[in-house]
């Protein structure tokens, strides 16, 4: 009768513990929909109402304690994604893409955060986004058309791709339809973008930033008149805003180092008032210059490049600079580069640029500029990793 009786007991102690930890998890339990919307109390008629909360205001300037006023910017190569419509079949890009599930950012989601931390970030986008397309009579024997649909912005806008330089070589693979298309595209996104014929403004810690973009390919001026065309649209710039920055589509694909033109345009826009130069369209890294107090970035490589799923050489970098400005001057500027790989494998080009981890692969970086900078009487000395 005990050992029934105390098996009964035994019975009792444990209905009575489960009974206690289901009232726990439903004490706990909260949907999600509760958590993201939760009751609006209803108001007492008698209480005295609150006061209207201040609007935040946006974009306001971090001062920092000495008053002045930091700027970092972020500066990537050639972005050329989606298909050749000169190759049949589905692409190289959108073999990758459908590997990843359809998901158009996974080319930016090892630097996402990279760029989320700066001010500013600006790329080459070095394609056409449309939905529809023709090809024009010169362009039919191309062997390279970069197209993609306009829904392929969203790795620009949800990847804090802020702006884009639109002055290259493939930028009007589909002629003026093609490049109409692209703009509507970028602004309908809230991209900024420039040209030849657009000077792209962006605002933000309460500094205005000029963007200004040109290229020297099969254009009916010499790089001797075009300097002077960069003179004045700069000068134009400082009118209005705190920095210039102006990117040029100049030299010779696979080159590792500047011809004498590219030197020339660079220091000249600098010359005439320029804050930044940046370079693409060799598809490999160059070296930096500081040329009086300012930096020539003279190739950023390329960046995310749907050209070819196994080149030759993969390597590239991200350029960040930062700019120090108190009251309306820039008193100091300083940069560093971070080592990438166009893509996230060693084997093939997977189109997602990832920083470098391995430190044989990062020297190999470094080395490249520095032996390609003996020529420049104004390389930098080193190539920083981090801030100073």
């Amino acid at each position: 009768m005990k050992k029934i009786w105390s098996v009964a007991l035994v019975l009792l102690m444990l209905v009575t513990l489960n009974v206690l930890a289901v009232q726990a998890e439903e004490e706990e339990e909260v949907s999600l929909y509760e958590m993201l919307n939760p009751p609006t109390p209803t108001p007492d008629p008698n209480a005295t109402p609150s006061p209207e909360p201040s609007p935040v205001p946006t974009a306001t300037p971090l001062i920092q304690a000495d008053g002045s006023v930091h700027v970092t910017i972020t500066a990537v190569g050639d972005v050329t994604i989606g298909r050749n419509v000169q190759h049949s079949g589905t692409s190289i890009f959108e073999k990758e893409l459908n590997k990843q599930d359809g998901d158009i950012n996974f080319i930016f989601r090892n630097v996402k955060e990279i760029f989320e931390a700066d001010d500013l970030t600006i790329a080459n986008f070095e394609g056409v986004l449309a939905d529809e397309y023709s090809i024009p009579s010169n362009k039919r024997e191309n062997s390279y058309l970069f197209l993609a649909p306009t829904s392929y912005v969203e790795a620009l806008s949800s990847n804090s791709v802020e702006a884009v330089t639109m002055e290259n070589n493939h930028v009007g693979d589909f002629g003026d339809a093609g490049i109409a298309s692209t703009i509507a595209t970028m602004e309908k996104a809230g991209i900024v973008w420039s040209n030849k014929g657009n000077m792209g403004v962006y605002e933000v810690q309460g500094v205005k930033i000029a963007m200004l973009a040109y290229q020297t390919l099969n254009q009916p001026i010499t790089s001797q008149e075009l300097k002077h065309v960069v003179a004045d649209d700069i000068a134009k710039a400082k009118e209005t805003c705190d920095l210039v920055i102006v990117s040029f589509h100049w030299g010779n694909e696979l080159d590792y180092s500047p011809r004498d033109n590219q030197v020339m345009l660079g220091r000249a826009a600098i010359d005439s008032g320029a804050d930044l130069v940046l370079g693409h369209h060799s598809h490999r890294i160059n070296p930096i210059e500081c040329y009086k107090d300012k930096y020539i970035v003279y190739s950023l490589a390329n960046c995310s490049f749907a050209g070819n799923n196994k080149p030759s050489d993969m390597f590239t970098f991200i350029f960040q600079t930062r700019f120090k400005i108190k009251d309306g001057e820039i008193t100091d500027n300083s940069f560093r580069i971070i080592p990438c790989r166009i893509s996230s494998r060693k084997d093939y080009n997977d189109f997602a640029i990832t920083p470098l981890t391995e430190q044989s692969n990062i020297t190999t970086v470094l080395d490249t500029m520095r032996k390609n900078s003996k020529s420049l009487d104004y390389a930098v000395e080193s190539y920083p990793l981090e801030w100073d």
